[in-house]
């Protein structure tokens, strides 16, 4: 049984996430500030965790940060607001995927069920590498490095610009980059795609020029 952690000051917000969530199987232990769940994230093992960015004295950002000192489990962050810059703030942190309320709670079951099949699927055996220029994308060990220099990613970052390198020479449309880096039938908001491909471009710097954007259609990585 997967075990969530949710994490809101919104008892009813708890209450429906978990209802939804022990139906669906999962094992759920709720914190009603950010501080409390720093502290349960410390003595216990998660799944993932459902993070309310907007809560009193520490809000998700900060217990995000905090979190990802000693812990890479999944996140999954809600907002009342769906500004870009919360989502790319998030996403630097590391989160896994956003959610805006109101939500469904349905589609935060297919986000929740999507985040833990990617994280928990076992790693590829055989090495692979790809390089082009001074660009080196070890898919094996999740690295990427320019000139020698490790470059920083997001987890989803990774698995977006992984499979952009995967299809070189491809184009992809956006429907299909999202149900298949994302993991699930994408109905909600789909200016994520976009903040994730403006992040890539801002880590790769100079080759920021091979993910080439289809207007109209979606991206294509230049190999």
């Amino acid at each position: 049984m997967y075990k969530l952690l949710v994490v809101d000051d919104e008892a009813r917000i708890r209450a429906l996430i978990q209802k939804y969530a022990a139906f669906e199987g999962f094992e759920v232990t709720e914190a009603s500030d950010g501080l409390e769940a720093i502290e349960l994230a410390k003595r216990q093992s998660f799944d993932l965790i459902v993070l309310d960015i907007m809560m009193p004295e520490y809000d998700g950002f900060s217990t995000c940060r905090e979190i990802r000192k000693f812990s890479n489990t999944p996140v999954i962050m809600l907002s009342a607001r769906g500004e870009e810059y919360d989502r790319i703030h998030g996403f630097e942190l590391g989160v896994d995927d956003y959610v805006v309320k109101p939500f469904s709670p349905r589609e935060l079951m297919m986000r929740i069920s999507a985040v833990i099949r990617r994280t928990t699927a076992q790693p590829q055996l055989q090495r692979e590498v790809y390089t082009t220029g001074g660009l080196t994308v070890d898919f094996t060990a999740r690295m990427v490095t320019i000139d020698g220099r490790q470059i920083e990613m997001s987890p989803k970052e990774y698995d977006l610009f992984f499979y952009l390198v995967r299809n070189r020479g491809v184009a992809l449309t956006r429907e299909r980059l999202l149900h298949d880096v994302w993991g699930y039938d994408f109905y909600g908001d789909d200016r994520t795609l976009d903040t994730h491909i403006k992040l890539i471009r801002k880590s790769l710097g100079d080759y920021s020029r091979l993910v080439v954007t289809l207007r109209g259609v979606g991206y294509r990585f230049e190999g």
